[in-house]
Formats: C-alpha cells, structure tokens, sequence
C-alpha cells in the first residue's frame, strides 16, 4: 500500500487529489491546518489528519516519515490574500516548500510541488510554454508577491533535484475550477452569488480571457505526474486550452443555474489602485503533459460548470461562505 502525504489536503485542489489517492487504495496523511471540508467528512476516517502550518519544518518532517510520495499542494492564493496577507503569502508559499522538499529528502519520498500559471506574470507572448520568460511587475506591487513566490518554490524544487538528487515533479495549474473552490475566485465566486440570489461581478470590461481547468483533470494529471517516471525532474502546464472571455464564462454560469440577473460592474483600478495589475490573456501550451503524460484537458466549460452549480446546490455550507467583496459594488 503506497503512502502519500498531501500538504493542504483539506483545501481546494488538495482534497480532489487526497479522493483520488483513497480510491487508489493509499494510505494517506493530509497536512493541514483546517478541518475536512463537511461533504469530505465520510472519507475521514480513512485519512490520517496531522494538523500543522508547513511553516512547522519540525512538524512537517515528522508527518512526512516513511512516506512514499509527497504532495505539496499547500498554499497561500487569491488576490484578496495577495493584497492582505503578503508576508503569508510569501512565507508559505517559499519557506513551507522548502519545509517540505527538505522533509522528502530525509523521508525517500518523490515531492510533487504544485506551481502556477501566475509564474509566468504578464508575458504577452501566448500561448506559455514552460520555458517561456517571466514577465513581472514591480515589488512595490503586491499583486506580483504570488507569481514571486512560487517561482522562487520553483527554484528551489529544481535545486534539490539537481544538487540533493531528490526526485521532483512541478505542475503549473491554469485556473482550476470546481466543487469546493473558495469563494473569491471568478467562476466560484459567481457561482455562489447567483445561488444566493446576487448579481455576479464583472471586472473591468469583462474581455479579459482564461482557460479553465475543471479540478477532477486537474487532480488525475497530478496523480499521473507524481507516478510517470520520465516526469522527474520536469515541470508541466496543466490546463485547458480553450480560452474563454471572463464575461462570457460568467454568463454562461448564469445560464447554467438557471438564473436570470444583470451583473455588476466594477473598476479594478478605483477600488485596489495600483497594488492590483491584471493578465489580459492566460493561455498555456500543454503539449508537453500531452505527449508525456497522455494528459489533455477535456471537460468543456458548460460541463465543468453544470457540475459545480450541482455540487453547490447540495452543500449549502459552501454557496453560504462570503465571497472575497473585492471591489464587488
């Protein structure tokens, strides 16, 4: 029976992974500072919960002891974080990587390292290919600490694996979407308002584009990066290669719910000003996951969507959680 520790296990792209390992029959370990999210609660008992902060390197190693793999999807993310919680943002996401690469070097295990497409910041030369530049802003902007942040995790991972010899995998995701997302993301956050009765945000023009990734590929191509053995070493984009309009994945989530409202609008400059600079375009090349892996993204938007407004509808506790209210007006 393989053993797997999953860091952030009970969050977002964490807890898709964490099913996939049970299914699979791991024993696993989620690392987590939180409680199981409720619709998880039947899978529980079959998980072993340390609670910690991968900022713990003490804690961490422990939790990592005899373990196989390790799935570092622990994070902090969303731009409400990036503007309020900077220093968290940038101790989690670098120190906790260190934390948890130093912790696989002493366990034996394979370290897979969950990664971004925000790396790649504003490079207006799409689609991205993993050896694409990084294209940033200033770090008087805190809307870059992420993208910085993790690429620094990046290096690191890419260190230990060409100075220590540990066996690493990075994965850069691209807009993940689905059951469990919090709240203050475009396609979550809309979710949740329409089912409460609110109208969803538009921001800025709404033409600013994405390519959605529907979170149950997202987790099936990390299980497949943390098993290939020709993926050690690599990072990949994981992602859709649809791009879609921000304006039109909100109106097709209305029509998806079956609700009819006018959204809002609202000015990204006059309410976050300079500390927020957004990517007009966020496309990425997943060629390289498609002819190594055999991962390609599938899900069509509307699909992903119906999902998610289902999944929603039967948790409650998630459409009632408040949404970031970033210049939501």
């Amino acid at each position: 029976m393989p053993r797997s520790l999953v860091t952030g296990g009970f969050g977002f792209v964490g807890s898709h992974v964490v099913q996939r390992l049970l299914d699979r029959g791991d024993e696993v370990v989620v690392y987590d500072s939180a409680d199981p999210p409720p619709d998880l609660a039947g899978a529980a008992a079959d998980i072993r919960h340390v609670r910690g902060d991968v900022r713990d390197a003490t804690a961490l190693t422990a939790a990592a002891t005899g373990m196989d793999e390790i799935y570092h999807l622990a994070a902090v993310v969303g731009v409400d974080r990036y503007l309020s919680r900077p220093l968290d943002v940038v101790e989690v996401n670098v120190d906790g990587t260190r934390n948890a690469l130093r912790a696989g070097l002493r366990s034996g295990a394979r370290v897979l390292v969950s990664s971004t497409s925000e790396v790649y910041g504003r490079n207006p030369r799409v689609p991205w290919r993993e050896e694409d530049d990084r294209v940033l802003g200033s770090t008087a902007t805190d809307r870059w600490s992420y993208a910085t942040s993790k690429a620094a995790a990046e290096h690191l991972t890419f260190a230990y694996h060409r100075q220590e010899g540990l066996p690493v995998v990075v994965l850069r995701y691209f807009n993940v979407y689905g059951p469990r997302q919090r709240p203050a993301y475009v396609l979550s956050r809309t979710i949740a308002r329409l089912l409460r009765g609110d109208p969803p945000v538009v921001y800025d023009d709404g033409r600013q584009t994405r390519c959605f990734t529907w979170v149950h590929e997202a987790a099936e191509a990390t299980l497949l990066a943390a098993a290939h053995p020709r993926a050690v070493g690599e990072c990949f984009n994981i992602g859709n290669t649809v791009e879609t309009p921000v304006a039109e994945a909100i109106r097709l989530a209305a029509a998806v719910a079956g609700v009819t409202v006018s959204a809002r609008t609202a000015d990204t400059g006059a309410g976050l000003g300079a500390r927020y600079q957004d990517i007009p375009r966020r496309v990425p090349d997943c060629g390289k996951a498609a002819s190594l892996l055999g991962w390609r993204a599938e899900t069509p938007l509307e699909t992903g969507l119906r999902h998610t407004v289902e999944w929603a509808r039967r948790n409650p506790w998630w459409t009632a959680q408040a949404d970031d209210g970033l210049v939501a007006r």
